[in-house]
């Protein structure tokens, strides 16, 4: 008995629907946990950057501001400082143009915004992919489990009696499936929660540290600096 509910009899004795559902779960399977292990170790890093922001309002100039937050065109925060800093260059520096219409501070709230959605685009790259996976692995797991049951009838019918020789293997090959479905489902919906909630901690670290960004370009210093030192405005 036990030999006809392996995995491995399922795939040597399943047709190649049952083949196609277990190929198509286990394609699902990679895919979610790659997902997972990516977005998880990007969470982990912006974390560490996010931890530099305060850095940042402590030092000597805005160059130097830059250096120590570190992390080069991948760090969002940088990005918002960098974007805020061309942003308010350019509002002075131009004239006659669209923008003209703007004061300095919309013009860097403009800016500063386009900054967060990119940045908030990377952060959620590859979820749809776990909320995928999470609501249609079930459902593939049960196309199985119900060609399983239509084996198990197949099976019945041809004998004319319910013996449990005929109907042990594709009822278990049934179970299985149901069971591999919900394996890869679950992961996915825990992994894809617990993504959207690291996510939300680095969104809204960034928003301060935008809404300081903002301050500091329109007046030139911080608004909840504390005591604190806050970057000084250089000149150009």
């Amino acid at each position: 008995m036990e030999s006809q509910l392996g995995l491995v009899n399922v795939w040597t004795q399943g047709d190649w629907v049952t083949k196609t559902v277990a190929l198509l779960l286990l394609a699902m399977s990679l895919a979610s946990w790659i997902v997972i292990l990516i977005k998880a170790l990007d969470i982990w890093k912006y974390k560490k950057l996010a931890k530099r922001s305060e850095d940042f309002w402590h030092s000597e100039d805005l160059a130097t501001g830059l250096e120590r937050l570190g992390g080069g065109d991948s760090n969002p925060f940088r990005q918002a400082a960098l974007t805020g800093r061309e942003a308010t260059a350019h509002h002075r520096n131009t004239q006659v143009q669209l923008h003209d219409t703007l004061d300095a501070s919309d013009w860097i709230t403009r800016s500063l915004r386009n900054s967060i959605d990119d940045s908030t685009a990377r952060l959620q790259a590859g979820l749809a992919i776990l909320a995928s996976v999470g609501s249609t692995a079930p459902f593939v797991g049960l196309l199985g489990t119900v060609w399983g049951i239509y084996h198990a009838l197949l099976g019945i019918g041809a004998s004319g009696q319910a013996t449990i020789d005929k109907v042990a293997g594709p009822i278990g090959e049934a179970l299985i499936m149901t069971a591999l479905g919900l394996a890869v489902a679950i992961p996915a919906v825990l992994g894809y929660n617990a993504l959207v909630r690291g996510n939300k901690s680095i969104l809204t670290k960034l928003n301060r540290f935008a809404h300081d960004l903002h301050a500091y370009f329109v007046t030139g210093a911080r608004v909840t600096s504390g005591s604190g030192k806050v970057l000084t405005i250089k000149k150009a």
